[in-house]
């Protein structure tokens, strides 16, 4: 039995050693403070059925917006063209009137008052003091 005993004594002896031989040479012993690597996952935030509708109809408005403008801006180009033309008409009409004018003055013919146009408004009477507008009788 004292054998047993004596093995026993050994191998609790050789245990006592390796877990002393083990703390003594455990990494991290001499470091005092510890460093904990964190990492952080984000996952981006989805937007809602009512924000992506609201954008959409930003982008839709904006783009109509644009539209639009250009539209304006052929048409203010056309109405410059369009009145360039409407006073080159309105100077050769003016130049024709006189012409007339002067034909008439020459063959001396008379102008005969004309009846008021029954489909024009009607104005106020003071406003009716100027004379009616003679045209030329036909021969």
């Amino acid at each position: 039995m004292k054998r047993s005993h004596m093995v026993y004594r050994i191998a609790g002896g050789i245990v006592v050693f390796v877990i002393v031989l083990g703390w003594s040479a455990s990494p991290g012993r001499d470091r005092k403070t510890y460093e904990v690597e964190t990492r952080v996952y984000s996952v981006d935030q989805t937007p809602s059925d009512a924000t992506r509708a609201i954008n959409a109809n930003e982008r839709l408005m904006g783009r109509y917006m644009d539209m639009t403008e250009r539209q304006f801006t052929d048409l203010a180009a056309d109405l410059k063209v369009l009145a360039v033309k409407i006073d080159a008409v309105d100077a050769r009409l003016t130049r024709m009137d006189q012409r007339l004018e002067r034909i008439e003055r020459h063959l001396g013919i008379v102008l005969v008052p004309a009846k008021p146009d029954p489909n024009a408004p009607s104005a106020p009477k003071a406003a009716q003091t100027s004379p009616p507008a003679v045209l030329p009788q036909a021969r």
